[in-house]
């Protein structure tokens, strides 16, 4: 044990490194269908790998908590602006409710029960699931002006708290979400999930789980073009217009392959290939002919292309509506085939409404895609390479952000340096959705901040935190697991009937999937998804966990602001 300490006290990274691998080795364990996650594993590692003793530099744990961050609100800055619009109000509330609600569980707690600023955060931390509150709480303390020892103990506390109360904050909600709340309103998930996807997509209906349509949603088909059948004579574009779903992308003349333009004329016993959805294939055949294999060697290339959209006319209005309304010489040859909002795919159905930031994927001719993109909006390879121009300057003003002190009823709330790049990150993502020029961070480099930052922050704490964390949970474990069974449930069933009588979300899909967005429920949604077996529950999730994350957040350094009773040194 000398040798481990002495390794750990000559490099102590190399405990941070270690208790970041076994911590998510940890958090994979599955107990049923539970598991504890990395975050809390790594937390629950570093306090044991800590008892050794063990000083790591606050300024490292300072600035892994910044990066991560500042990449949480960079990838949500987008949805969460978004949300602010009339459209989506019920759902904005009802996050901004469970958030309120929350914050006033975990007040009433600490007073109640004589909490010190420390194990109140943490308490809301674990109890909300909300692993951000840990580092904008402890920032917010150490800017109190209190002894070192104070501090490290309030510090201290915050780790612990959200170490006791975190399990049943990731397990109560998936109850809730999955079981209770359904039960109670006689709910069953799937069916409702299915009728909402069969109203989405205008009466289309839902696979059965485990099923999977074994037709390619986009496909080339050859066709001898018939006189008789009436396409002779006409332009290309001319039977575009009449296929809806497919274009004609080659002519074969003679044996031999014609250029193609829009005014092309087709002529009888033309070879025409035709690309687009498996179902307009049959429409093809009855107006062009019978059809035909392709020539030996034949080739058509296309391309898969992800798109981000921009363009202010195609947001906020449902695909069925665009679909309607582009011209056909704009959208030949070009077929959207999945989208995505904030890296969760979205049902593609008539009636979803698209926003700005979301990812959209096409498949096409690269000179059809190239006409499309420009009305679209920018190409993700196009933000390969990190823009760190505007990489530091969001840092820079979120570090400064972060030294402004804000008076609430009174009370002195430091933002702190978490608080400071949580808002410049949010900016910096608004900014790059509407000017994709500027403040490019890739998804792989925005995921990797955030989850690494994290995990080395959490871990840096749980080490930092060491012998004072088992007393602690010797002096306050009970009480604490007990009032974060109440901060995770007491929130969530009065935010759900508020939502559903008061704001009238009726839906019990939507309902249900503001419920785990509003307290920013990972693991609720994932269950929620499973039950349902589509993707009907995302739309809802994004809105109401982007407002989420943000505001709950911001309530480490206002719990903090708000408690008054300070840690015993």
């Amino acid at each position: 044990m000398n040798v481990i300490g002495d390794l750990f006290a000559a490099q102590p990274l190399v405990a941070l490194f270690i208790t970041i691998a076994l911590g998510y080795v940890v958090g994979k364990i599955h107990v049923g269908s539970f598991t504890l996650g990395g975050v809390a594993g790594t937390l629950l590692v570093g306090v044991v790998i800590g008892q050794i003793g063990i000083t790591i530099d606050p300024g490292i744990k300072t600035i892994f908590f910044a990066l991560f961050i500042f990449a949480v609100g960079f990838q949500g800055g987008p949805q969460f602006f978004h949300a602010l619009n009339r459209r989506s109000l019920n759902q904005l509330v009802s996050a901004f409710v469970m958030c309120v609600a929350g914050l006033g569980t975990v007040l009433v707690g600490a007073w109640v029960f004589g909490l010190d600023r420390g194990l109140a955060a943490g308490l809301a931390s674990g109890g909300l699931t909300q692993s951000a509150i840990i580092g904008t709480a402890g920032d917010a303390i150490g800017k109190l002006g209190l002894s070192p020892d104070v501090t490290k103990t309030m510090q201290t506390n915050v780790a612990v708290g959200y170490a006791i109360t975190y399990i049943f904050g990731s397990l109560g909600p998936i109850i809730l979400v999955t079981w209770f709340l359904p039960a109670l309103k006689r709910w069953d998930i799937r069916a409702e999930a299915v009728k909402l996807a069969a109203t989405m997509s205008g009466g289309h209906t839902e696979l059965d789980p485990g099923t999977f349509n074994a037709v390619r949603p986009i496909v080339t088909r050859f066709f001898t073009l018939d006189k008789a059948r009436g396409s002779s004579g006409k332009t290309a574009l001319e039977v575009d217009a009449s296929l809806s779903d497919a274009a004609v992308e080659a002519v074969v003349r003679g044996g031999a392959t014609i250029p193609l333009t829009d005014k092309t004329i087709l002529q009888d016993r033309d070879l025409v290939a035709l690309s687009g959805r498996a179902e307009a294939m049959t429409r093809a055949g009855e107006l062009l002919g019978e059809e035909s294999p392709a020539p030996d060697g034949f080739r058509l290339v296309e391309e898969a292309r992800e798109v981000i959209l921009t363009n202010k006319a195609l947001t906020s209005r449902p695909i069925s509506e665009i679909r309607k309304h582009v011209n056909v010489g704009l959208s030949h040859g070009v077929y959207l085939t999945n989208a995505k909002r904030m890296g969760i795919d979205l049902p593609l159905l008539d009636n979803l409404e698209l926003h700005r930031g979301d990812e959209l994927h096409f498949v096409g001719r690269p000179a059809d895609l190239g006409r499309v993109q420009s009305k679209i909006g920018y190409i993700i390879s196009a933000a390969a390479r990190t823009d760190y121009v505007f990489f530091g300057i969001g840092m820079t003003a979120g570090l400064l952000i972060g030294l402004i002190t804000l008076t609430l009823w009174g009370v002195p709330i430091a933002i702190g340096s978490g608080g400071g790049c949580l808002i410049a990150g949010l900016m910096c993502g608004w900014l790059r959705s509407v000017h994709p020029r500027y403040a490019a961070l890739p998804l792989g480099a925005s995921n990797f901040l955030r989850d690494f930052g994290l995990a080395a922050f959490v871990g840096i704490v749980g080490i930092t935190a060491g012998p004072q964390a088992l007393v602690a949970i010797q002096q306050h474990g009970i009480t604490l697991f007990l009032l974060g069974v109440a901060v995770t449930l007491i929130p969530t069933i009065f935010t759900f009937f508020f939502s559903y009588y008061v704001l009238r979300i009726r839906n019990p899909i939507e309902a249900l999937a503001c419920v785990a967005g509003g307290r920013s429920a990972n693991p609720a949604f994932a269950a929620l998804l499973e039950k349902a077996g589509n993707s009907t529950p995302v739309v809802s999730f994004t809105v109401t966990y982007a407002v989420a994350n943000v505001f709950l957040t911001l309530w480490g350094p206002v719990i903090v602001g708000l408690v008054t009773k300070n840690a015993a040194a």
